[in-house]
C-alpha cells in the first residue's frame, strides 16, 4: 500500500526517484503491467517502479503490437500513471513516426501524460526495412534527448536497439548503435533479445550508462542476482506478464471447450482477495 506521502509525490520527485534507482549497486526489476488493475497489484507487491508494455496493452484491445495510435497510447499512459503512486516509464515504440521532430513531440506528450521516463526504438515497423539507418536513428535519439532535457523534471530516456528482435543478431552493430545513442543523450541503453550471458556482459562493458535487460523471452535465463553481477542495472519483462496471463486464459478456455471441465478455477485468485486488494488500492 502507498503512504499519504507517496500519494502526493510530484512528477519531479518521481522523476528523481526513478533516475536514482538506476545508480545503485544492484539491479532492480521494473515489471510491465498492461492496465490499471495489474499496475495496482504490482504496486502492492512492493515493486519500486513500473513500465508500460505496448504489446500487452495492444493485446488487451484485441490488436497486434505496433497498431495502437499515439493519441490512444497517451490516454493509456494517463491511466497507468493515475493507477498508483509509483514512477512510470513508457514504452513509446519508435516514437510514432520516423522524423526526429515527431519523436521529440512524443516525448513531450508522454511527459504531459505523467510518465517520468520512456523508451524509443530504432525499429521502423516495416518488414522490408526493419531498422533505421544509423544516422537517422542517432538523430531521433538526439531529438528525444533534447525534448527530455527541456522538461521541468528529470525524464529518463531509454534508447533501444532492436537488432535481435527483428532477426539481426549482430552484436557488433548493436554495441555500435548503443554507443552512438549514448553519445546522443540517452540515459539508459537497452538491446532486447540478447541471447547469452556473454552478450549481456559485452554490452554492459561497452557503455557507461545503465543497461536494461529484458527477461521472459526465449533464450538466456538469468536471475536478478546473476544479472546484477554482470553489471545490469534494470530488468524488465516486456509483454511476458501479459502473455502469461493470456496463456492461462487460453489453457482455461481450452479445458472448457475440449474437456468440459473447470479445474482451471482452482488456481484463480479469490474474489474476496481481489476485492480487498482493489479496495485498498
Amino acid at each position: 500500500m502507498t503512504t499519504p506521502e507517496q500519494e502526493t509525490l510530484t512528477q519531479h520527485t518521481k522523476g528523481r526517484i526513478f533516475r536514482d534507482l538506476h545508480h545503485r549497486s544492484h539491479a532492480f526489476i521494473i515489471p510491465n503491467p498492461w492496465d490499471a488493475g495489474t499496475a495496482r497489484l504490482l504496486a502492492q507487491l512492493g515493486f519500486e517502479a513500473l513500465a508500460t508494455t505496448s504489446a500487452g496493452f495492444a493485446f488487451s484491445l484485441g490488436q497486434a503490437d505496433n497498431t495502437v495510435g499515439r493519441p490512444q497510447m497517451m490516454s493509456h499512459l494517463e491511466t497507468m500513471v493515475a493507477a498508483t503512486a509509483l514512477p512510470v516509464s513508457a514504452d513509446l515504440e519508435n516514437g510514432f513516426g520516423d522524423a526526429p521532430d515527431t519523436v521529440a513531440e512524443t516525448i513531450r506528450l508522454a511527459a504531459a501524460a505523467g510518465v517520468v521516463g520512456g523508451s524509443i526504438e530504432d525499429a521502423t515497423a516495416r518488414r522490408e526495412d526493419p531498422i533505421y539507418a544509423l544516422g537517422l536513428a542517432v538523430d531521433r535519439i538526439r531529438a528525444a534527448a533534447a525534448a527530455a532535457r527541456s522538461l521541468p523534471f528529470p525524464f529518463t530516456l531509454t534508447a533501444r536497439c532492436e537488432n535481435y528482435l527483428v532477426g539481426r543478431p549482430d552484436l557488433v552493430d548493436t554495441i555500435r548503435r548503443l554507443q552512438a545513442y549514448q553519445e546522443a543523450g540517452a540515459d539508459v541503453l537497452y538491446a532486447p533479445g540478447l541471447s547469452s550471458r556473454d552478450e549481456i556482459a559485452a554490452v554492459v562493458r561497452s557503455v557507461d550508462r545503465p543497461v536494461n535487460v529484458v527477461m521472459g523471452l526465449k533464450g538466456v535465463q538469468l536471475d536478478l542476482g546473476e544479472l546484477s553481477s554482470l553489471g545490469v542495472r534494470r530488468v524488465s519483462v516486456g509483454s511476458a506478464l501479459a502473455r502469461a496471463a493470456l496463456g492461462a486464459f487460453h489453457r482455461a478456455t481450452a479445458e472448457m471447450r475440449e474437456r468440459g471441465t473447470f479445474h482451471f478455477a482452482a488456481e484463480a485468485m479469490g474474489m474476496k482477495d481481489l476485492g480487498d486488494r482493489f479496495t485498498r488500492a
